[in-house]
């Protein structure tokens, strides 16, 4: 057989990585000429920026939030030859909302699927859910590793048992004698606590310390090794807060000699050797929330006597005196169940001989076996036939997605509003308009994509535009190179889009810095909220002030002027409409998306049938005049369209076509009807040449985009502004395809439920 993997790999260090090298490994099936009957390739998840020395075979690698990565993969698998593909599913590993990306990957395979579940929750989200059965679904079959993962894919996932397979998590074939391996790491004279793998608070290590006192006035040869680097993902978003944590409590213990911390990841043979060296093995985890430990199984596999806290797998693991349980955080307790064993050599030696016996069924070679079994009895009958969900937004068609010109226009102060072609104009300086939108776009990118660079930028556009309020809460808008200010107050137009990145900011905050900074100057400007009068200001401010309420929904204050503002609009199009002309003004000018797109966000918040009914005429009439057989025309800027007059096709700009992306986006997130999904790509693709000129705005080159089209052709220049758009848009565009197979498997798990039901 030709198989293929997804899952972490060596030498990224990870469990599930561990897991799937040793998976591949097993199921090479050797004959006695060492020849392997099975081809292996494996595809392997990166996570943000870094960058692995993979073995041979790792043929394709898959960045955790590029979502092209894993439509790319699903081709490759495609067309391997592969005969079966085996995925490892843990939330973690895979990007989007509850590791939603990894579903357009399954949906596009065309060879079985098996699916091994490292984690299984029982109380999930409604989209942990949602996405996990809809995996479920795709998968020809499931692998558990233990009882009671059964019983929650079938009671609470609604899951066919007989689409569930039982196989246990792998161990090593390896094993060294006790007191060799005492000697080599001069434990000899030492009763030795270990607990091994990746360090976060959720280990509940604390627990075991705090239990040593007791234990050492009747143990005083004790010492508790503790084995593992810090989580890589706690590493990145909290550092060693939590070993400087457990270092801090072994000092004001005066435990030292009792306690040793080895910051280390190491491989299995010398991991193997700490196993056997020790004479119990402590799993303290804080609740019952883990269904599979593979630090469990290795111990078991070593043969050591396991103490642990109940969770789910080590409840079902140490039956049969294969162990011992306590209490979660119950530091008392495991005092006197260590001491009670250290006291019993003997019940410690049966315990150890009970846990050897079980660990010599689960090597990874009888493991591999399981497997190979499971393949070949798939292959033996026909794939099952799924319908394919499908949306019109090719991602293979988009750009790879980058900040380089951003980057190019952006210094300590903030962002160049313009260039010549695709070099910074210092000459124009900066402005608030640009900077508001160059915040929105690097909160949109790091909650998307994760990309470190985006949250470098965020607190030099934040800054900015706090650099630029006045004390009334106002804002001015432009700044000179030299940091000279050059209006007393900004634009309406600028206020506007400010407050909706702000707005955006608040619900979207990377961390609480920002978010109380953004907080303090949103408030700072919202006297002058009401005050108005620009049409296209208010629908940015709406949108702003939506974005605020859906995390801080019980502001009566800020939902009363939500209401004002949505009023001044509606009344706008009440003042202006006619039976053939349904829009807010007399012409069609700039950015005109923008409103009805604030009325589709304030009819989120707000329960009023009139501003859905208005929301939804505008921007039809809108895209009668601009959006034609899938290809968009956005009003012109030389002209404009008066009623009863000629509408302008020139001067077409890139802030027109983002505003229709970000309308229909809305429309789709209202509404739930994919046909806004076609509009939006069809609107998204006038930057890469779907437009007048059949040209594209965007360039490959310099990765910035241009700032528009004339009646001469592309205007070459590549300012703030029209690149910023191309980036919003780009990200949109990212965000509903996401959005499309979230709404997808919640729409397919309602279906079951009603189904219930009947």
């Amino acid at each position: 057989m030709k198989l293929a993997y997804i899952g972490t790999y060596p030498p990224r260090e990870c469990g599930i990585g561990t897991f799937t090298h040793n998976l591949t490994q097993s199921m090479l099936d050797f004959d006695e000429r060492g020849v392997s009957a099975n081809e292996i390739l494996v595809l392997a998840l990166n996570d943000g920026n870094q960058h692995y020395s993979y073995p041979k075979e790792v043929k394709l690698q898959i960045r955790q939030e590029q979502q092209t990565d894993y439509l790319e993969a699903a081709n490759y698998i495609n067309l391997s030859g592969a005969d079966i593909c085996i995925l490892e599913h843990e939330f973690g590993i895979f990007g989007g909302q509850s590791g939603v990306y990894i579903l357009p990957l399954l949906h596009r395979l065309e060879i079985p699927c098996v699916v091994t579940l490292h984690t299984i929750l029982d109380v999930p989200s409604y989209s942990e859910k949602a996405i996990l059965k809809e995996i479920c679904k795709m998968a020809d079959k499931i692998v558990v590793m233990s009882h009671k993962a059964i019983s929650f894919l079938t009671e609470i996932y609604d899951i066919p048992e007989e689409k569930i397979v039982l196989i246990e998590h792998g161990v090593p074939d390896i094993h060294f004698d006790r007191l060799p391996a005492k000697t080599e790491f001069k434990l000899t004279k030492k009763k030795v606590l270990l607990t091994f793998g990746f360090i976060g608070r959720n280990k509940g290590i604390e627990t075991v310390i705090k239990a040593l006192p007791k234990m050492i006035k009747k143990h005083p040869e004790v010492l508790y090794i503790v084995l593992g680097k810090t989580h890589p993902n706690v590493l990145r978003h909290e550092g060693e807060e939590y070993r400087s944590f457990l270092q801090l409590l072994i000092k004001n213990l005066n435990l030292q000699a009792h306690v040793l911390m080895l910051n280390e990841f190491i491989g299995e043979v010398e991991l193997f050797k700490y196993l056997s060296a020790c004479d119990i093995y402590i799993t303290p985890y804080l609740n019952e929330a883990q269904i599979t430990s593979g630090t469990l199984s290795y111990a078991m596999g070593a043969g050591c006597a396991v103490v642990s806290t109940p969770y789910w797998h080590a409840a079902e693991l140490l039956t049969e005196d294969r162990g011992r349980l306590f209490d979660f955080n119950n530091s008392d307790q495991l005092a006197g169940l260590l001491n009670e064993l250290f006291d019993q050599p003997e019940t410690l030696k049966n315990i150890q001989a009970n846990a050897y016996e079980y660990g010599k069924n689960v090597t990874w070679p009888k493991i591999g076996k399981k497997y190979l079994h499971l393949c070949n009895s798939l292959l033996s009958f026909p794939k099952q036939i799924l319908v394919k969900k499908e949306t019109v937004i090719d991602l293979l068609l988009l750009p790879p997605f980058s900040l380089t010109h951003i980057k190019r226009l952006t210094d300590d102060t903030g962002i160049i509003q313009h260039a010549k072609f695709g070099i910074p104009n210092l000459k124009e300086g900066y402005c608030l308009d640009d900077n508001a939108r160059a915040l929105l776009m690097v909160l949109m990118t790091y909650k998307q994509k994760k990309e470190e660079q985006a949250l470098e930028f965020m607190p030099i556009y934040l800054s900015y535009i706090h650099y630029m309020q006045n004390a009334d809460g106002s804002f001015r808008n432009f700044l000179s190179f030299n940091r000279n200010f050059l209006d007393e107050v900004g634009s309406e137009d600028s206020f506007g889009r400010t407050i909706w990145a702000l707005g955006y900011l608040i619900g979207n905050a990377p961390n609480d810095a920002y978010y109380q900074t953004g907080k303090l100057v949103f408030f700072e400007a919202l006297p002058n909220f009401e005050k108005l009068q620009s049409i296209r200001s208010i629908a940015n401010t709406i949108i702003g002030i939506c974005y605020y309420l859906k995390t801080n929904p019980g502001d009566e204050a800020v939902l009363e002027v939500l209401k004002k503002l949505t009023q001044k609009l509606m009344r706008q199009y009440t003042l202006n409409h006619s039976a053939d002309w349904k829009w807010f003004e007399h012409l069609l000018t700039y950015d005109n998306a923008m409103l009805p797109l604030a009325l589709l966000h304030a009819a989120q918040i707000l329960p009023d049938k009139k501003i859905v009914e208005v929301a939804m005429i505008t921007m039809e009439f809108l895209e009668e005049h601009t959006l034609k057989n899938g290809i968009l025309s956005v009003i012109g800027n030389d002209k404009w369209y008066a009623k009863d007059g000629e509408r302008s096709f020139f001067a077409q700009q890139p802030i027109d076509a983002m505003a229709m992306v970000l309308m229909f986006h809305q429309a789709f997130l209202l509404t739930d009807d994919k046909k806004y999904l076609t509009k939006l790509f069809d609107s998204f693709m006038w930057f890469l040449g779907e437009n007048d000129l059949r040209m594209s705005l965007y360039d490959f080159e310099t990765k910035g985009c241009c700032d528009g089209f004339e009646v001469y052709g592309i205007n070459r220049n590549q300012g703030a502004e029209s690149s910023l758009a191309y980036l919003i848009s780009h990200l949109t565009v990212l965000q509903a395809y996401e959005e499309f197979y979230q709404s997808e498997a919640i729409a397919v798990a309602e279906n079951v439920k009603d189904l219930q039901h009947i």
